[in-house]
């Protein structure tokens, strides 16, 4: 049985708040004790020593040779050259602008219609981050409701396309195209779908889309090329998965009416915090050492994300990419190999008093807890659902309960508590986060802010179109039909059989080629 005595001691000395931000963070439920602070005392201090230089304009990333900046977004004066510094300030302006403009009628559709959509076409930090921020902070009052093309799946955009009809349509939408390099090929399929899309209803799509990118990208080229309504920059220091408060999520925010000097506020806030040299006045060396001690360095566990706010479900799948493409790394920083990395997953509460917790009480202990605890139950007054107790009331009885439940049976848990969630409170959140990343990352020499497998996975996704390139000649010029073997072997691929055989699969379901039945399925034949 839990000494709830001891705990409760506990919990005063691991019990961080800030009143100015409405932020709490309680690690009392992780067995933390002074001997593994002192242990890791030597391992803080260089963490916020790496940090400081990083903040400063140190190369954080000598994979590529830049820094890493994503600091300076929110405090525009902490950048390493008055350039930089101008650049921030002077694009914040003009994405406020710009989205006044389209709320005020000053710019228009094609048509002449207010616009009241914007759809947001990205992949990865270009959608993750803008899709956590629209649906945790987004109202029926919204100025533009969003709308995300966030994969190259062809059903998927008839189905975002088809939800924009309902809404007004193409007419009175503005699209963003968010591209760092204007190379990621599901985003640069995204803007041509859409451009085929307004071009069906007679409408320039030159006259509604916005480009996010690189000046001088491949995206930006085409922005001028084709005079595109406006372009916003996304500079070399700002990488995917820490751009939610630049350019890449604040103007998706701003064109939804959302406050995004406010997030951007929220956010300098949490830096200023975690900045702190003493830990337990730190909330993102705090959230480190916890993970630290779970995984004991080797992410031997699971980090579960429940947030008991349905506005907040998105989290999880947001850190899901924050936390595993910067963790998630074979080498360490002397070319060890470590196979570093934390697993992330997630729903919400109390939802999930019905799915998964079943597992997380009674299974494999292979997790710790982040429970997200919002105090503010709705804008409104609530009915009572039993004599003195609110919906609210169980929601938190439900997090209270499964947080009791779970560390009596030995799982341990961080709980987050915030006010409310409102642009500021999300802005400190998604910088704490950022922060406590960086400072794992150094606990366990990794870098942070590179990500070589995500772009040996374009690499050979790249190989596979080549390949259905080759396959598709083939069958053109073919006079019979050939099963996969014999297309393999014509076109000099024979060690890709089997892909060979599933690009034809591929292009037979989509109407591009034709089965002739064979013996088996690895023995059909194939014509164009």
């Amino acid at each position: 049985m839990t000494d709830q005595k001891a705990l409760w001691e506990r919990t005063k000395a691991q019990y961080f708040a800030n009143a100015d931000l409405g932020f709490s963070i309680d690690i009392s439920r992780m067995d933390l004790d002074e001997a593994f602070f002192a242990a890791h005392s030597d391992a803080a201090t260089k963490a916020l020593t790496s940090m400081a230089a990083l903040e400063k304009g140190a190369i954080a990333n000598p994979d590529e040779g830049r820094m890493v900046g994503h600091y300076w977004l929110r405090a525009p004066e902490m950048a390493p050259s008055l350039e930089d510094r101008r650049a921030i300030e002077d694009t914040l302006l003009r994405m406020v602008r710009f989205a006044a403009d389209c709320h005020t009628g000053k710019l228009r559709g094609e048509f002449g219609e207010l616009f009241a959509n914007v759809l947001i076409v990205g992949i990865g930090g270009s959608a993750l981050g803008p899709q956590f921020v629209a649906d945790a902070l987004g109202t029926s009052a919204d100025r533009l409701k969003p709308f995300f093309f966030d994969n190259t799946d062809p059903d998927g955009i008839d189905r975002v396309l088809e939800a924009i009809e309902g809404h007004g349509g193409l007419s009175r939408t503005i699209t963003i195209v968010i591209s760092k390099s204007g190379g990621t090929k599901e985003t640069r399929n995204g803007l041509l779908e859409a451009q085929s899309a307004y071009r069906a209803v007679g409408l320039d799509p030159s006259r509604h889309i916005v480009a996010v990118t690189q000046e001088g990208s491949a995206l930006d080229k085409v922005a001028v090329a084709e005079d595109f309504l406006a372009r916003f920059p996304m500079w070399d220091w700002v990488g995917g998965r820490t751009s939610e408060l630049s350019a890449v999520g604040l103007l998706a925010a701003a064109l939804q009416g959302i406050d995004v000097r406010a997030m951007l506020n929220g956010a300098a806030a949490m830096d200023v915090l975690t900045r702190a040299t003493d830990h337990a006045h730190n909330p993102a060396l705090l959230l480190a050492l916890s993970w630290l001690k779970a995984t004991r360095g080797k992410g031997e566990k699971d980090m579960v994300v429940l947030p008991y706010k349905d506005r907040l479900t998105l989290l999880s799948k947001y850190l899901q990419q924050l936390v595993m493409e910067s963790l998630g790394k074979e080498h360490d920083l002397d070319g060890k190999q470590v196979h570093q990395g934390i697993a992330v997953y997630g729903n919400k509460g109390s939802t999930d008093q019905h799915a998964y917790v079943q597992q997380l009480r009674d299974g494999v202990p292979n997790f710790f807890i982040t429970f997200l605890q919002v105090l503010k139950e709705r804008a409104g007054s609530s009915i009572d659902v039993e004599p003195g107790i609110t919906s609210g009331d169980f929601l938190f009885g439900f997090l209270l309960g499964t947080r009791r439940a779970l560390y009596e049976g030995g799982r341990h848990s961080i709980t987050i508590t915030i006010d409310d969630v409102t642009p500021r409170s999300v802005g400190a959140l998604i910088a704490l986060y950022e922060r406590a990343v960086g400072f794992y990352a150094s606990f366990v020499n990794i870098n942070a802010y590179h990500q070589p497998g995500v772009e040996a996975g374009k690499k050979a996704a790249q190989a596979v179109i080549s390949l259905q390139q080759k396959v598709v000649a083939a069958l053109k010029e073919a006079k019979v039909a050939h099963t996969a073997d014999e297309l393999a072997a014509s076109i000099g691929e024979t060690a890709e059989t089997e892909t060979v055989w599933r690009v034809c699969e591929h292009l037979a379901a989509n109407g591009r080629a034709r089965r002739v039945s064979g013996a088996s399925a690895f023995g059909t034949r194939y014509l164009a």
